[in-house]
């Protein structure tokens, strides 16, 4: 799986840039509550004048993530863009946390795992703060689950945090490292 996101990563081409900026905007002008404060034209701007963040950009989209700007740009103007797909991004579950949980897997191994995912796409994993910000703007993972970042600490111990929301709160959990399931997914985020 990490080629082939190599691959399209590096095959943009105009046409892709021009439909991944259309559907950006459309979605950002439907969304405005994600992002008060921050204004399209100068998203794309910084959308304009960032070629590899436009790759990462279309990989969230073709694995589902309909990413969006959450909160407001930083003192520099830097833009998040979030995984903001109601559930857990579809083309990307059923992975265990990262390497080392995949290769103590001795069956039933997954295809990958999240940690090289989302390195190969160019995203950072959401930590739990980000996570629990990015719930703030919606109801996300009613019937998913998406892992975030794990504290050293604990994936020394052989776990892994993930989240979801449920009975109308956010929880984060912890599983084993080298658990998959068909509902846990991951969401990236990426600064514009």
């Amino acid at each position: 799986m990490r080629r082939a996101v190599t691959a399209a990563r590096s095959r943009m081409k105009a046409e892709q840039r021009e439909w991944l900026i259309r559907t950006l905007k459309v979605r950002f002008e439907q969304n405005m509550h994600r992002h008060a404060g921050a204004v399209w034209v100068d998203v794309h701007g910084r959308l304009q004048g960032s070629p590899d963040k436009l790759k990462s950009l279309l990989e969230m989209e073709r694995t589902g993530g309909e990413p969006d700007v959450i909160g407001t740009p930083d003192d520099g103007g830097a833009c998040l863009f979030c995984d903001c797909a109601a559930e857990s991004p579809q083309g990307r579950r059923s992975l265990c946390y990262d390497a080392e949980a995949l290769a103590s897997r001795k069956e039933n191994k997954p295809e990958n795992n999240v940690i090289d995912t989302a390195a190969a796409m160019g995203v950072s994993l959401l930590t739990e703060a980000q996570y629990r910000r990015l719930q703030e703007f919606g109801e996300f993972d009613t019937k998913t689950s998406s892992w975030v970042a794990t504290p050293p600490d604990i994936r020394k111990l052989g776990g892994a945090l993930f989240g979801d929301r449920r009975y109308g709160k956010v929880f984060v959990y912890h599983n084993g490292a080298q658990s998959y399931y068909a509902a846990r997914g991951f969401r990236g985020s990426v600064s514009v």
